[in-house]
């Protein structure tokens, strides 16, 4: 069994960014490829602004998004308790160990951290190389990207503060040294937090763990890092649309990674197999939601067309759209015809429902594009329900029935789809018509064909 231990330390502070979720998946992913173990950690020392609310989000959030953990809340596991707020006796025998040591000191109520003399951190960072922080000079940002940074700050630091609180640096590297955590895989911007936890190591005589910080994920429009206020930034927004969970977890492995073969829909297990640390881009990650859009849209008309029904009929449920009369042969007869055509669950009830309600939407802009050209469409529709009614009902005679009007009217079969389609579904486009009208039956198409043109 590998010997690699991750961890990701989430606070129940807000609702679930899609950075952390990244986060999450790729530290879960360095796991599961090398074997490892995942752990979750609960970071809720903050007690003013810690919420069951949030934490049943983040887990529920990791669960929707495939992602086990191997300890941590609701698992268990050998190095636990795995929330902070039920640690503290730990934290406070860890500083006493310090304070033997004469590593720790306390100064007006607090406690801090010696360091004896001018200090220079040098350690490898497995996305930005080696890095360097010295007292001698400010940070120069350009130094991030050439992987040197260089940065002033004081030489002692607090460890408990007056209150009695741990910081953030302390109980962060007592957990990770406790928890026997062999990798940090986590967001750039802890980079400059990094010194500071690794003379906490030094203090304590303990190797630190390898680091691999990796890049930010910046909005969709203009400069700055995506923020929770920012569209399209919490994994809540994509469970409330009815987004694959495959399909945000697989644009989530692309924000910052590419697989070698430059696929970029692919299965988890493929993903498990290529996933290397090293192959995590140095550089930012722009979101782009269209993108995720098109992932979701693709990886939902690849299903099997038993789990899309398995999906969708709770959803087409819950909008009002079915009711007992549907039975699961009828509902899996008109998904199969319009599952090529579906761009997400988000609408799923729109785009079908037609076939089960005849009181159903129908699109403004579509009529407007219909009507441009005065009473033409529903003359269209005259001449094909001629033909369309003396037909046995077949897919078959359906595209004859479209070929015989167009040869007697001198128009091509197409001509008529979009007043027919219109017709019987309110819409402007869909699956292809021959079929959708095959499936909404003879009746029925006839019937909303006739109530069309009166």
């Amino acid at each position: 069994m590998s010997s690699v231990r991750v961890r990701f330390a989430p606070s129940p502070t807000g609702f679930f960014h899609i950075g952390s979720a990244r986060t999450a998946l790729f530290n879960w992913l360095y796991a599961r490829h090398t074997g490892g173990k995942f752990i979750l950690r609960i970071e809720d020392t903050d007690k003013e602004r810690n919420s069951e609310e949030y934490l049943k989000v983040i887990l529920d959030s990791l669960r929707w998004l495939g992602m086990d953990w191997d300890e941590g809340p609701d698992v268990g596991g050998d190095f636990g308790p795995y929330f902070q707020s039920q640690r503290t006796e730990l934290y406070k025998a860890k500083l006493q160990e310090l304070v033997k040591l004469g590593k720790a000191y306390e100064k007006d109520g607090a406690w801090w951290l010696r360091l004896d003399g001018k200090r220079s951190t040098v350690f490898d960072d497995h996305l930005k190389k080696e890095i360097e922080k010295v007292e001698a000079a400010p940070m120069v940002l350009d130094d991030l990207v050439r992987g040197r940074v260089e940065r002033a700050e004081d030489r002692d630091f607090v460890l408990f503060r007056s209150n009695g609180e741990p910081v953030f640096h302390f109980v962060n590297v007592v957990d990770d040294i406790e928890m026997k955590i062999t990798h940090v895989i986590r967001g750039e911007d802890h980079l400059s937090n990094t010194s500071k936890h690794l003379e906490i190591f030094k203090a304590f005589g303990v190797k630190p763990p390898e680091y691999a910080h990796i890049p930010l994920i910046l909005k969709t429009d203009g400069p700055g890092k995506m923020s929770k206020r920012d569209r399209g930034a919490l994994i809540e927004e994509y469970q409330n649309k009815n987004y694959l969970p495959s399909a945000v977890r697989n644009y989530l492995c692309l924000l910052g990674w590419t697989p070698a073969d430059g696929k970029e829909i692919l299965p988890i297990d493929e993903v498990i197999k290529q996933f290397e640390l090293k192959a995590i881009h140095q550089s930012n990650a722009r979101f782009d939601e269209k993108k995720m859009s098109h992932i979701n849209a693709q990886t939902l008309r690849a299903l099997p067309a038993s789990e899309f029904v398995a999906i969708a009929k709770p959803i087409l449920q819950n909008a009002n759209i079915l009711n007992d009369n549907v039975s699961d042969a009828r509902l899996a007869e008109v998904l199969s015809i319009i599952q090529e055509k579906v761009n997400s669950l988000e609408h799923l009830p729109e785009f079908v429902g037609f076939f089960f309600n005849n009181d159903f939407k129908k699109d403004e802009a579509a009529f407007a594009n219909l009507t441009k050209k005065g009473g033409e469409p529903t003359a269209r529709v005259r001449e094909i329900l001629v033909h369309l009614q003396s037909i046995e009902w077949n897919v078959a005679a359906i595209e004859a029935a479209f070929n015989a009007a167009g040869t007697e009217h001198s128009r091509k079969p197409t001509d008529f789809f979009a007043p027919v389609r219109f017709a019987v579904s309110g819409q402007g486009g869909g699956a292809h018509l021959i079929g959708v009208l095959h499936a909404l039956g003879r009746d029925l198409t006839l019937a909303r064909l006739q109530s069309f043109i009166a």
